[in-house]
């Protein structure tokens, strides 16, 4: 498949994290897509000021029910690491699966936003499952979720103001086939989530790392680069991620 040499790789540009697995499965895959790029309207059309001085205020993260805003699942944990995979409950988005608990999270969920996980290291690998697929919703869920769940930043007002893109997936399969816990200090994580993608009879591994950090009672997705919100990397092998999926 031929790229145009001047547009950006969808692995670095900001939509990625809105179209998510399935974008990077498309790609390596080589299957041949359109993407779509919804257009803002004029009052977003005009990026913030940088200046720090600016009259217009930062958005900040909102919780996906009014009224509330914080979650209040018990059994914090402020350190600590995880050798074996916590006891989900798989439901389905699509033809995807995506881990539940009564214990670990989400607690809720409005819109199609599944928010309020448990502060603590399994908290954080559900959060973080989730995103994965989360991020192949539809375009207006996805764009309520990237409000809820980009922390709040020098980085968080470029990311909400990006074009969103939307690719279709007919004829791939994804699914969560792993974590590793990399760091976790109660106050931040990091996340690896081991996904396998399936298209035509080929299959592709990918590492998705996602930095959260504890906000206003949730985990938030940490942005320091906004043209690469999530690291996502094509491995070999699973082998080195606990085994985790429905």
């Amino acid at each position: 498949m031929t790229t145009d040499d001047n547009e950006q790789s969808p692995f670095t540009r900001p939509s990625f994290i809105a179209a998510g697995v399935v974008v990077a499965l498309i790609v390596v895959l080589g299957i041949v897509i359109g993407v779509v790029n919804a257009t803002k309207e004029d009052s977003e059309a005009t990026s913030p000021s940088a200046d720090a001085t600016s009259s217009a205020p930062s958005s900040s993260p909102t919780s996906p029910e009014a009224g509330t805003d914080t979650c209040n699942l018990p059994g914090e944990v402020l350190s600590g690491t995880l050798s074996t995979a916590p006891v989900a409950k798989w439901e389905y988005q699509g033809t995807t699966a995506y881990p539940t608990s009564m214990e670990y999270g989400p607690q809720r969920a409005a819109g199609g936003v599944r928010a309020c996980y448990q502060h603590s290291p399994e908290g954080a690998v559900f959060t973080a499952a989730n995103a994965v697929v989360l991020a192949t919703a539809d375009l207006e869920t996805v764009r309520d979720w990237f409000d809820y769940f980009i922390a709040t930043g020098p980085h968080r007002d470029s990311m909400l103001s990006q074009e969103d893109g939307s690719a279709t997936s007919d004829g791939v399969r994804a699914e969560i086939a792993g974590f590793r816990l990399l760091f976790y200090d109660g106050d931040t994580a990091r996340v690896d989530i081991g996904v396998r993608g399936t298209s035509e009879g080929q299959t592709v591994n990918l590492s998705m790392v996602y930095a959260l950090v504890w906000e206003d009672g949730d985990w938030k997705l940490n942005v320091t680069d906004p043209d690469v919100p999530v690291n996502v990397a094509v491995v070999p092998e699973l082998a080195g991620y606990i085994p985790w999926g429905p």
